[in-house]
């Protein structure tokens, strides 16, 4: 075995260590991020209390104004130049997941080795895109709520981000990309539930973070948070079927018969989600 493959070798052991222990030294998400959590953990609390918090972050302050204000919120209504009446406008639920996304955003961006800036900027543009299949498919196609299918895609690649996180510690192991392929997949899907139980993440959206690449997973009920991560995961990377028969529609994962979901489907979704996708950009980006 060589020098590469015993290092990687002790670092996947030294995951798999720190996952039995639960013992993950995640880096920090800003306060203000868990401090939004907190707050709208509260049922009975108001939007200006909401807005106190949110003001003393001026990126998430400005993003969600610019939300608020947007083309597809706005139409017929007065521009707001507020934060609370934002807050009202946009809903408790976007306004978390906003706040989640500005904590996993920094994660992306605090980095000093310039070789892992490329794969955390390509996890964070994926999972933004997740996020907005998720929310699409979910609306559209299912009963589930379409802001908790939003947070469970955004989620779903958690560990993945832990993975990057940690390997900025081994300079001399990564030294390319190509080296990140050789972490198995279920370490990854192995670190999401540890880290989203840490942060009293509901159920639903830990499972979908374990098994939305557990393609030939079964159950019997309606399609369920996972089925819909696990397709807008797909759709991410391959997008609907198209004349280079990019992705063969003859054997999908059961998880698209129990979306009903088919070539015509997916197309004409995708299609009336358009203005939706990209709102759900803008929030995240």
């Amino acid at each position: 075995m060589s020098t590469v493959q015993t290092n990687m070798a002790d670092f996947i052991d030294t995951l798999a260590r720190e996952i039995s222990a639960k013992n993950l030294i995640f880096p920090s998400f800003p306060d203000i991020t868990m401090r939004i959590r907190s707050a709208l953990s509260d049922p009975n609390i108001s939007a200006s209390k909401v807005a106190k918090i949110v003001g003393t972050e001026p990126v998430l302050s400005a993003q969600l104004l610019r939300l608020a204000n947007s083309a597809a919120l706005c139409a017929g209504s007065r521009p707001v130049d507020d934060l609370p009446t934002a807050i009202k406008r946009l809903g408790y639920a976007l306004v978390r997941n906003a706040a989640i996304a500005l904590g996993i955003r920094q994660l992306a961006q605090d980095t000093h080795q310039s070789m892992m800036r490329v794969p955390l900027e390509k996890l964070w543009r994926h999972s933004i895109q997740v996020a907005a299949l998720s929310y699409v498919l979910a609306k559209r196609l299912t009963r589930l709520n379409p802001d908790t299918a939003m947070l469970a895609g955004l989620l779903h690649d958690i560990g993945m981000f832990y993975i990057l996180a940690r390997a900025n510690k081994y300079p001399d192991l990564f030294t390319d990309e190509a080296m990140l392929r050789n972490i198995p997949h279920q370490t990854h899907a192995q670190i999401s539930p540890v880290i989203l139980e840490s942060w009293d993440v509901p159920e639903d959206i830990i499972t979908a973070a374990r098994d939305h690449a557990s393609f030939n997973r079964i159950h019997y009920a309606p399609a369920d948070l996972t089925d819909v991560v696990m397709v807008a995961n797909i759709l991410a990377k391959r997008g609907c079927p198209g004349p280079d028969g990019s992705f063969e529609w003859s054997t999908p994962p059961p998880a698209f018969g129990r979306l009903n979901l088919d070539a015509t489907t997916c197309a004409a979704v995708m299609l009336k989600s358009e203005e939706e996708i990209t709102l759900i950009s803008q929030v995240f980006c």
